[in-house]
């Protein structure tokens, strides 16, 4: 998606009204130029002896105020027409403003949506490779920087073009010499604004990325606050926070030193212009090629002129944060979204739990091999487990066979189906889940627990935290299944959060059901009465059970163990304890650790 694409569909919709607010500050823009014109035709006709030159309904206008004389004697009906085209400068500024500022305002809660949705949709191995700090970077203040952009700054070019035009028209009329004199500065200032915007548009991205660094090592340290105090890491993450603030300071401060210089360069330019000007106007005024009021108009309108053109620059550098910005948001919408995801848009036949898998091989973006030829079976209602080192391929394994890792090579069927053939959201419909690291919702026990499933009664509730055998710890919180977890499940110990995950996850009521080592922070006992419960409740559901604990793997009707990525032995707890391999190895240094303890 390119750039103008995306500024395009954001303005679908809103196009009149950001249209009517730009027409409003053209008409402001214009209006502001009218009182100049006033003071000269009073000081130059009222008061002095130049003739009024006025026609059309000026001139009704004109005679109908008693003309020179009537004028003259009434000089408040000057100033009455000064003061009514100031306020309805000000009411028509105020209508494009609001304009404007309702356009972008809902160009923003569209954009936000838009990036939402995208995250949700966006491959799995796009939100490994994420950074929290810099995405959310991205959803809030890049989003903000242009939507500014588009509802303050951008209005603001079409005021400059719009009083640089008319200018020209009106004191092309009064004294061409002086109007090219009153301009020359004008290409300087574009020409310098130029520069400038080309200059601090490389820099605006370094500062973006140096920021959103440092905002993601703050999010780390926030998140993670009671890992940095369990090892003491206070300094190392204080030096590492400062690292990146210094970084960030640098390429920020380097933008306030680029934007001194053509602040100074260009009011230099514009004081120059207005004294030029002045000067020679009072040149023109005294070979009486120039009136008093003309002159005053020139000097008006170069102040005019010469102010919101310096100002561009200001424009410009806010154009080259959008820019960055909105480069940046379209990095995130220009991902691809996740193969199948709708549920028109792959099989959604019955799935029962028959699972096979033939020479399936995956590498991640390095390329190096993570699964090597494996293949394995399974029968609907049986229970399997997978042991090996860290680094042998087993989570791997869990996500490509709930569609969160799309695989090339090999075939996976669940039931006849293909896996990659099959609807994601109908997939994880019948598969459910228990990650190595459960998150939890900042919510209530109970609002946790029931997120996957629509109104569920306290009933369901109960049901399944039994079986996780956490229902009796949560009846001893003050606030029961009402009691706040906080962020990430921050108020519960590692065992709590792996018990709700699974009681969760059997809210669902899978046919298949996997199991990410996410048994492994609770006790032997505990173990054993979750496993019983699930085979006692979940018959016929098939489950794959993934952990280091003998224990926990041993009631299964087939065990395999991997290594570097293959399968290198596979069967029962007994036929793998009777012969020399990894499962042996695991198995007696674990009952020499129970013996000992």
């Amino acid at each position: 998606m390119k750039e103008t694409t995306l500024i395009g569909s954001l303005f679908k919709g809103k196009i009149r009204t950001y249209v009517l607010g730009i027409l409003c500050t053209a008409l402001a823009s214009i209006i502001s130029l009218i009182n100049p014109l006033i003071i000269s035709f009073v000081i130059d006709h009222v008061l002095g002896v130049e003739p009024a030159n006025l026609s059309g309904p000026l001139l009704w206008l004109y005679q109908a105020a008693g003309a020179k004389e009537g004028l003259a004697a009434n000089l408040w009906l000057c100033s009455l027409a000064l003061i009514g085209f100031t306020a309805l400068r000000g009411i028509v500024n105020y209508f494009g403003q609001v304009n404007a500022s309702v356009a972008s305002e809902s160009m923003a809660k569209d954009l936000r949506q838009k990036m939402y949705e995208k995250l949700q949709s966006t491959t799995y191995r796009y939100h490994v490779n994420l950074q929290n700090g810099d995405i959310m970077q991205r959803c809030t203040s890049d989003i903000e920087t242009f939507i500014n952009f588009l509802g303050g700054q951008l209005p603001q070019i079409f005021h400059c073009l719009i009083q640089i035009a008319i200018s020209l028209v009106v004191l092309s009329q009064i004294h061409v010499n002086l109007m090219l004199l009153s301009f020359l500065s004008i290409p300087l200032l574009f020409i310098t604004a130029y520069i400038f915007f080309r200059f601090v548009t490389r820099t605006f991205t370094a500062s973006e990325l140096a920021e959103g660094h440092m905002s993601t090592i703050l999010e780390e340290n926030i998140g993670g606050m009671r890992i940095v105090r369990a090892f003491a890491t206070q300094k190392q993450e204080i030096a590492r926070f400062k690292e990146a603030s210094e970084d960030f300071f640098k390429k920020d401060f380097f933008i306030t030193i680029l934007m001194s210089w053509f602040w100074g360069l260009s009011d230099f330019l514009c004081q120059l212009q207005i004294g030029l000007t002045l000067v020679m106007g009072t040149v023109f005024a005294v070979r009486g090629e120039l009136s008093v009021g003309s002159l005053i108009v020139f000097v008006t309108y170069t102040s005019n002129l010469i102010w919101p053109i310096r100002d561009m620059g200001r424009v410009l550098a806010d154009m080259g944060r959008a820019k960055v910005a909105i480069g940046r948001i379209r990095e995130v919408l220009s991902q691809r979204d996740e193969p199948v995801y709708q549920l028109s848009e792959g099989q959604t036949g019955p799935i029962r739990g028959n699972i096979k898998v033939e020479n399936l091989n995956y590498a991640y973006d390095t390329g190096v091999p993570v699964l090597k030829d494996v293949s394995f079976e399974i029968k609907a209602g049986q229970t399997v487990a997978i042991l090996g080192r860290t680094g042998s391929g087993k989570s791997t394994l869990l996500h490509i066979l709930v569609g969160l890792l799309p695989y090339q090579e090999g075939h996976i069927t669940v039931d006849g189906m293909e896996l990659n053939t099959v609807s994601k959201k109908w997939l994880r419909k019948h598969f459910g889940v228990v990650l190595q690291e459960p998150f939890l919702y900042s919510k209530t026990i109970r609002e946790n627990v029931g997120v996957a499933k629509d109104n569920p009664t306290h009933e369901d509730i109960r049901r399944v935290t039994e079986i996780a055998s956490i229902y009796d710890g949560i009846q001893e919180f003050k606030e029961g299944f009402d009691t706040i977890v906080g962020e990430r499940g921050v108020t519960l110990s590692g065992g709590q959060k792996q018990r709700i995950a699974i009681a969760r996850t059997l809210m669902m009521d899978c046919r298949v059901y996997l199991f990410d080592d996410s048994l492994s922070a609770v006790d032997v006992q505990t173990d054993a009465h979750i496993r019983d419960s699930l085979r006692d409740s979940y018959h016929d559901a098939t489950k794959i059970i993934v952990a280091h604990r003998i224990n926990t793997l041993k009631d299964a009707d087939q065990i395999l163990v991997m290594d570097d990525g293959r399968i290198v032995d596979r069967g029962t707890h007994e036929e793998l304890i009777a012969r020399p391999g990894l499962y042996q190895d695991v198995y007696q240094m674990q009952s020499e650790w129970e013996t000992t303890a």
